[in-house]
């Protein structure tokens, strides 16, 4: 299975905001849409991500910055990316040697959607249980 048929299930909609916007509004913007990311934008180009988990040990836990900064001060800039064409597999053993949790897709350098973690063992399991049932009707005929 590939990248492009999990966006293709789930959807290509994705969040993003400005460098300049505060981190409240990023906040706010991933518990209203209930996601656990959102993409830095800027001129159509990704500039970085802010996670859940940026806000919680840059915000909440060093309380280093302020809910009014900008995302600019605590977005991870080392955005990884995945293409349409990748196996689920290979875009979930990139994820797990990172240790990140949402991956933004870029097919001709344009972002055509993010993928996550939970939307990719999602789409195991869900192959899985395809393969099973085909089995188990394979040996009950």
């Amino acid at each position: 299975m590939l990248v492009k048929e999990v966006l293709n299930t789930k959807g290509h909609e994705f969040w993003s905001v400005s460098p300049e916007t505060g981190i409240r509004d990023a906040i706010a913007m991933m518990t209203e849409k209930s996601v656990g990311s959102v993409l830095v934008v800027e001129d159509g180009n990704v500039k970085g991500i802010v996670t859940e988990r940026d806000v919680a040990r840059k915000v909440a836990l060093d309380g280093t910055f302020s809910p009014a900064s900008p995302v600019s001060e605590i977005m991870t800039t080392q955005v990884l990316c995945t293409r349409p064409e990748q196996t689920i597999e290979e875009a979930m053993a990139l994820m797990t040697d990172k240790r990140v949790r949402h991956l933004p897709v870029l097919a001709d350098n344009a972002i055509v959607g993010v993928v996550s973690i939970g939307d990719l063992v999602k789409a195991v399991i869900s192959e899985q249980q395809f393969l099973i049932n085909q089995l188990e009707s394979y040996i009950s005929s």
